[in-house]
């Protein structure tokens, strides 16, 4: 029988490729009910927002992320649980029980595409109209920051899709996606970023589409083009993959337009643009903080802020404007498939998806304070002194999907 393996592949023993998607994305789960959850207990509702209205016999809506996200847990663990007392981290049965997590996905699918009633089905079903609707680029005008909400959570699943992309053509090329070693030229040159742009395509679409119906509505000039900055910023993302991607094919034998040390340089360039580009958005638009404005230093509100807050402690904005700052420009490092070999080393690809995972949800928490304090109006400013505020601005149409 072959020796189990050294601590060197001790993570992919452990926790195989397939396994690691299926974690971030149960992961994301659990954040985004967190989030919910939070949200609530300081007396933001995010239903309206989402356009999300329950049944009398429902759950709030953290509560039921929560049982999704418990069910999905389960599975994942029983599942897992049977794989490392199955391969007991021999490398042959590693390779040979990729069936295993290949059943939970179909499982986990199953849940959320179950066509008959019960379980949180109108939640489930109207959740993949969202996604569908989103996965082409749409965008409902009276579910907008629902379906925006969604669409840039998927940017930060980029790599996520990409390491989906791979193990699906590690599976069907008889390499075995649960390899200790994830052969990730399985899926080529191209398919994996292919697979990474993907939901940088979506929000670009989203972006132009919106800037249209600016346009048809007859909007001012400048806010038209704020919709159009918005998809240059998505636009940027895209010179990052492709370089990396013309450098993880980089073969000097054959001829090139630009040399390996010009890639690289053109890659350094497009990093740092889109995580500047991406920051600033973050910051100045995402959140409408001031700290790239005039008004960063009026006496209205602290440094770089606003005055129309719904959280009393200006330290968290201040915190999560660091946060930002420093996941950012790791992300757009994390968007290079070239670097894989450097990143695989010590779960270095994994510790940075985990990482824009957590980004994401702390970015998630001053996006929805931000567009309640924007739909209340001065209502918000009844809960920053203390009382409890009216609700001044009617949502529109809940999805009676």
């Amino acid at each position: 029988m072959e020796e189990p393996i050294g601590s060197s592949e001790s993570l992919s023993v452990y926790l195989p490729l397939p396994y690691r998607v299926l974690l971030i994305t149960i992961s994301g789960i659990w954040l985004f009910g967190l989030n919910l959850h939070y949200l609530q207990i300081v007396r933001i509702d995010a239903s309206p927002m989402l356009r999300y209205t329950r049944g009398s016999s429902e759950p709030p809506l953290h509560k039921s992320v929560y049982q999704v996200a418990s069910l999905l847990t389960l599975l994942f663990g029983a599942n897992i649980m049977a794989f490392w007392v199955f391969t007991a981290g021999n490398e042959e049965a590693i390779k040979n029980l990729q069936m295993l997590p290949v059943l939970l996905f179909l499982a986990i699918g199953g849940i959320f595409l179950w066509p008959f009633g019960g379980w949180h089905q109108r939640g489930r079903w109207r959740f993949l109209r969202m996604l569908r609707r989103v996965i082409i680029g749409g965008l409902h005008p009276d579910l907008r920051f629902a379906d925006v909400l969604l669409a840039d959570t998927l940017t930060s699943y980029a790599k996520v899709l990409g390491d989906f992309a791979v193990c699906v053509c590690m599976f069907f090329s008889g390499y075995s996606s649960t390899n200790t070693i994830p052969n990730r030229a399985t899926s080529g040159k191209y398919l994996m970023p292919l697979a990474m742009s993907i939901p940088y395509l979506i929000r670009l679409r989203q972006c132009l589409i919106e800037y249209v119906r600016a346009r048809r509505k007859g909007f001012p000039s400048a806010e038209r083009r704020i919709h159009l900055y918005n998809s240059a910023k998505y636009a940027s993302a895209f010179p990052v993959i492709l370089c990396s991607a013309l450098q993880r094919g980089y073969n000097a034998d054959e001829p090139h337009i630009f040399s390996q040390s010009t890639l690289s340089r053109m890659w350094l360039l497009a990093v740092v643009i889109n995580s500047l580009f991406s920051f600033y958005w973050d910051i100045a638009r995402d959140w409408e903080l001031t700290l790239f404005s005039s008004r960063r230093s009026s006496g209205e509100h602290p440094y770089g802020l606003r005055s129309n807050r719904h959280f009393v402690n200006k330290e968290l904005y201040y915190g999560a404007i660091i946060i930002d700052f420093l996941l950012r420009g790791t992300w757009s490092v994390k968007l290079s498939p070239h670097l894989d070999h450097i990143n695989e080393m010590e779960g270095g690809i994994f510790l940075l998806e985990l990482l824009e995972i957590f980004r994401r949800w702390v970015w998630t928490f001053f996006r929805i304070e931000k567009e309640w304090v924007v739909t209340r109006g001065s209502g918000a400013l009844g809960l920053l002194e203390g009382g409890d505020g009216v609700l001044l601005t009617d949502f529109g149409k809940p999805d009676e999907d």
